[in-house]
């Protein structure tokens, strides 16, 4: 299969001379924050689901590389199995039992990423192919959040040992608080005829936006900032998934305010920066050229804005996300820089 297709690198900016691992350990620290602030607002549960999906998804990397007869050490230590883990890991609420994030590692390493050839061959982006396998199979795990504890260390009402027990046997105590997201409560708030200042007026909004989720997207967009300075990632991506998320929220917005979300509630709620400046740029499943990166990028702001006012989920950034990786060979075919004496 894989002999048909030459690999992108992951490194697909011609200005880098940094190496896979090298970069890979820049994401990881501009991950800190991001995962600090959610750790912070929802508990312990987080830091639970990142060893879980982290740990398997080197495991899972370490064995399909033995099976397939190739060196384990050097895999490994590029840290991309690690990196996909805690995407993974920071997609999922902190309340699900460990074999949710188990299964999705599966899903990441193994299908989306092995079955294609491994790094450098992987079609679709791994940690959201892990996500999207999740979201349809356990949509009941992956629909609430506890509530953002804005004093931080608060596992949503629960202590530790609850936590841990969910976790462990996927039992939920009967006085568990959950509920949904800003985004969820936006999406059936509207099919329920209310008005957003009627919606931004309940417990789930502040003065900022989306209660709690403003800090989380604002810690992931320090992150991307520093992926930028560091030139790991191109701008183009995330100005156009910007772009393509917000413009069209913008002219909505502008027609009827009563019913459409602004463009600063879609860019501040769920985990829509994490998205930007670290799903979207995936370098092997994104576009390669400077004009596709452009168009890839505005594809999924726009097919997000369109999931999320019309389609049947909240948020719809990972399918979004996959369905733009369907078009990237289209993309970089017809914004393929043209040399100059060749057709």
């Amino acid at each position: 299969m894989t002999e048909f297709r030459k690999p992108k690198t992951a490194a697909p900016y011609a200005h880098s001379k940094r190496t896979v691992s090298g970069m890979m350990r820049d994401v990881l620290l501009a991950l800190v924050p991001v995962t600090l602030a959610l750790t912070w607002l929802f508990g312990s549960g987080v830091l639970l689901n990142v060893i879980v999906a982290a740990g398997s998804c080197v495991a899972f990397e370490a064995l399909v590389l033995r099976l397939r007869g190739q060196d384990v050490e050097p895999r490994i230590k590029d840290c991309s199995a690690l990196v996909t883990g805690l995407l993974l890991a920071l997609c999922l609420p902190p309340t699900v039992p460990f074999w949710i994030p188990v299964i999705g590692s599966l899903f990441a390493i193994v299908l989306a990423k092995h079955v294609y050839g491994g790094l450098g061959y992987n079609l679709f982006n791994p940690a959201m192919v892990g996500f999207a396998v999740l979201l349809v199979s356990f949509p009941a795990w992956l629909g609430y959040w506890p509530p953002p504890a804005l004093n931080g260390l608060d596992d949503g009402g629960l202590s530790f040992t609850e936590t841990l027990r969910i976790f462990a046997t996927g039992e939920m105590p009967v006085d568990a608080v959950s509920r949904a997201t800003p985004l969820d409560a936006i999406k059936s708030g509207l099919g329920n005829m209310l008005t957003m200042p009627e919606l931004k007026a309940g417990e789930l909004f502040d003065g900022f936006g989306p209660r709690g989720w403003v800090w989380v997207n604002l810690a992931a967009l320090c992150g991307g900032i520093w992926l930028l300075v560091r030139k790991v990632i191109s701008w183009r991506i995330p100005l156009g998934v910007v772009a393509g998320l917000a413009l069209p929220a913008l002219f909505a917005m502008t027609g009827d305010s009563a019913v459409n979300p602004s463009p600063w509630l879609q860019l501040m709620s769920g985990g829509t920066m994490l998205g930007v400046f670290f799903i979207a740029t995936d370098p092997v499943s994104s576009a390669a050229t400077p004009k596709g990166q452009i168009i890839y990028g505005i594809g999924i702001g726009l097919l997000t804005w369109i999931i999320r006012t019309w389609g049947a989920y909240p948020d719809g950034f990972a399918f979004a996300v996959l369905l733009m990786n369907l078009c990237v060979p289209l993309i970089d075919r017809y914004t393929a820089v043209r040399i100059y004496g060749h057709r």
